[in-house]
């Protein structure tokens, strides 16, 4: 059987707040990108020169732990993404972006812990990668993170199993923080 990994761009929701401002309270400075080749993480893809881009902040992680109730702790981080600094399309196809260069995968379990990181060199590594962090029970997603600058570039969550037809649909509330 063979898995396929998705990426998660930033949800457009989220997209939407960080355009007036930023998880770091910072109001949106949008800017024309001159040279292009930023990686967008508003459509997983790299710039094109001439767009209206923004460097924002972005705390990824937080804002997963404040949906499923998970407490981050100190691996609760903010940093710098570009994001169009106007909606844009969604990504599209299903290949894994920028893979291009080495990329570190961190592993975090559902209660907001990390639970180990892996540096990926090759393009054709990631996959690999991904099923051996997917193989650990405990990880609940991963971040892919730029190795030059440690910026996080997307998230892949563990996959969910299909609903049967006529399944029930259990409702769980979600886990307290430790706070």
């Amino acid at each position: 059987m063979t898995t396929t990994y998705t990426a998660r761009a930033v949800p457009p929701g989220v997209l939407k707040e960080l355009r007036t401002a930023d998880d770091a309270g910072r109001p949106m400075a949008p800017f024309t990108d001159e040279e292009g080749g930023a990686p967008l993480r508003c459509c997983l893809r790299r710039s094109a020169p001439g767009e209206s881009i923004a460097l924002v902040s972005y705390a990824p992680l937080r804002r997963w732990a404040a949906g499923t109730g998970a407490d981050p702790g100190a691996y609760d981080e903010q940093g710098p993404v570009f994001i169009h600094a106007e909606e844009c399309a969604r990504p599209e196809g299903g290949a894994l972006p920028f893979t291009g260069a080495h990329r570190v995968l961190r592993r975090y379990a559902a209660d907001g812990r990390i639970l180990g990181g892996r540096l990926v060199r090759e393009p054709q590594d990631f996959e690999p990668a991904l099923t051996d962090a997917f193989a650990d029970p405990e990880v609940a997603l991963v971040h892919v993170r730029a190795v030059e600058y440690g910026c996080f570039l997307y998230e892949v969550r563990r996959d969910r199993p299909a609903r049967t037809t006529g399944a029930a649909s259990g409702s769980r509330s979600p886990r307290r923080s430790r706070a």
